[in-house]
């Protein structure tokens, strides 16, 4: 152990930990991502020191100068990374008495690691909140964009994976645009819960020093400081708020990947997947794989389970700090990484992916598709009960089913044997065209509904 981490503890321990005890104690192998967000913090608290005369101007310019040049050699890949200094936060200070000596060791007035890796690690979050947000618009652009080309294209909707009724393309393609504006606005409510400032609650009990803690707030893009010093430090719910939202967007892209896998197939032909985000097979030449598809249906399981880790970690931890803690962050890393990720693959997918639509006609026209139009033909014509009119159809799709017809199919007195009502103006609801145009009610699968709803969409993401 080496005599500057002996002094990072100050004269309290003798003796500094040995191997093992170092490198299950050292996070700067992963918290290491925090270095741009440390830095922030550091050179905000340090302006803040100044203007409060806590510490001289010059102290603090050369503070903030020796920042800089931390920071410039870690995006270079010049700087060192020790894990005898622990994490970010040490390793920076001790480069940053290297290079600037005596004031380096000011800039740790009136603050704690605890409020510091607290503010790291919001800031951090909060940006993958908004990077999140971007993602999500730019997948809902490439989905609207396929609404847009065929908000008319009939296919079968489905219930249990068994053809219902018809719907249309673009109307299946605006559902998973819904779905994601649920996601940006989940991302967006944890941001703004999460923009309170933990800095300058110390250790956990605040600090005797005549800190400004609305300015380093506001300098850090807070809305206000954290109003009570023992929460600020031992929060995590900005965290597994993100995660949660995390978890339920990237549920979103599993089920449209899993919708992708299973349109792609040879059984059933509706889509065909791109090359760039295909793979082929070592030995079955004929083969092509909906490999991005599969990887971002399967990110979910990283996701949801850094959820159910953080809370696992945090379930039975006592106010305040515990170094339980330290495994908040590399799971949060983890799943960003893998939701950016699925983000991005899926936006790739849905902008090179080109619909089949005369495949989706066919199948949109077959499994009696239109029987619930037959139904309310009956109720609404013929005056029937609605459950009188079920057991109708049921009859005719019945005698459909036994010729191997479908129900337009069926000559107008094959249908009158079910019950005298119908008429020749049954045929008019029995196409699929004829279905899908008629349901019209707010919400509905008309074309002339799916276009409404794009120019909303497109009017939102501008």
């Amino acid at each position: 152990m080496t005599d500057s981490a002996n002094k990072m503890w100050g004269g309290r321990f003798a003796a500094g930990p040995d191997a093992i005890m170092e490198a299950i104690n050292a996070s700067i192998g992963f918290d290491q991502r925090l270095a741009r967000q440390d830095i922030e913090g550091s050179r905000a608290h340090a302006a803040m020191l100044a203007a409060q005369g806590i510490i001289t101007d010059s102290d603090a310019q050369a503070i903030r100068e020796g920042l800089l040049t931390v920071l410039s050699e870690i995006d270079g890949g010049t700087f060192a990374f020790s894990t005898a200094l622990e994490d970010i936060h040490m390793n920076v200070e001790a480069r940053l008495k290297e290079l600037i000596g005596e004031p380096a060791g000011r800039l740790h007035t009136a603050r704690s690691r605890n409020d510091q890796v607290a503010t790291d690690f919001r800031l951090w979050v909060r940006d993958q909140c908004d990077a999140a947000q971007t993602a999500i618009a730019a997948l809902q652009r490439a989905l609207i964009g396929q609404a847009d080309q065929g908000a008319d294209w009939v296919m079968p909707g489905f219930t249990h994976l068994q053809t219902a009724q018809p719907v249309t393309w673009g109307h299946h393609m605006m559902a998973y645009v819904e779905m994601l504006g649920r996601d940006a606005s989940r991302f967006a409510d944890a941001r703004a819960r999460m923009n309170e400032c933990p800095l300058g609650a110390a250790a956990l009990a605040g600090t005797s020093f005549p800190i400004d803690r609305a300015a380093t707030a506001k300098a850090l893009g807070f809305d206000r400081p954290a109003a009570n010093s023992l929460d600020a430090v031992s929060d995590r719910d900005f965290a597994l708020e993100y995660l949660a939202a995390a978890s339920i967007c990237a549920m979103h892209l599993s089920r449209l990947a899993e919708e992708l896998v299973i349109w792609s197939s040879a059984q059933f032909r509706f889509v065909r997947m791109s090359d760039r985000f295909s793979t082929g097979s070592s030995i079955m030449p004929q083969k092509k794989n909906p490999d991005a598809a599969e990887l971002v249906r399967a990110k979910i399981g990283r996701i949801l389970g850094a959820t159910v880790g953080l809370f696992t970690v945090m379930k039975g931890l006592p106010l305040t700090y515990s170094k339980d803690m330290q495994e908040d962050k590399e799971q949060v890393f983890d799943a960003a990484d893998a939701l950016m990720l699925a983000l991005a693959a899926s936006e790739g997918m849905m902008k090179d992916l080109s619909a089949n639509p005369d495949v989706l006609r066919a199948a949109a026209s077959s499994g009696f598709s239109t029987a619930t139009d037959l139904a309310d033909w009956l109720v609404r014509e013929a005056g029937l009960p609605f459950r009188d009119a079920h057991h109708v159809t049921g009859r005719l799709v019945a005698m459909a089913e036994a010729e191997g017809k479908d129900l337009p199919d069926l000559t107008l007195a094959q249908m009158r044997t079910a019950h005298d009502a119908i008429t020749e103006g049954v045929f008019d609801v029995l196409g699929v065209d004829n279905s899908v145009r008629s349901r019209t009610s707010y919400g509905g699968t008309a074309p002339d509904n799916v276009r409404s709803q794009i120019a909303r969409w497109k009017q939102r993401l501008t």
